[in-house]
């Protein structure tokens, strides 16, 4: 499975958890070792974004998949 394969898959599973509070998240492009990703729903406009992104997303995608450095909203 190449790495932007784990990718999705990781995110796939933390979708059902946004899904939950009327958000989403969709895999733009991996370059570099950024994950680039745009958020849907209530998660665009929550006060709560950056740490629904940094502290939860980026957390998850760099302990699943080693190669990634970081994340970034698009």
């Amino acid at each position: 499975m190449n790495v932007e394969d784990r990718i999705k898959e990781a995110l796939e599973g933390v979708r059902p958890f946004l899904q939950q509070d009327g958000g989403d998240v969709q895999f733009v492009k991996f370059k570099d070792g950024i994950v680039y990703v745009t958020m849907f729903g209530a998660c665009a406009g929550c006060a709560a974004i950056d740490a629904t992104l940094y502290d939860g997303i980026e957390t998850i995608l760099m302990e699943k998949v080693p190669e990634v450095k970081g994340i970034k909203r698009v």
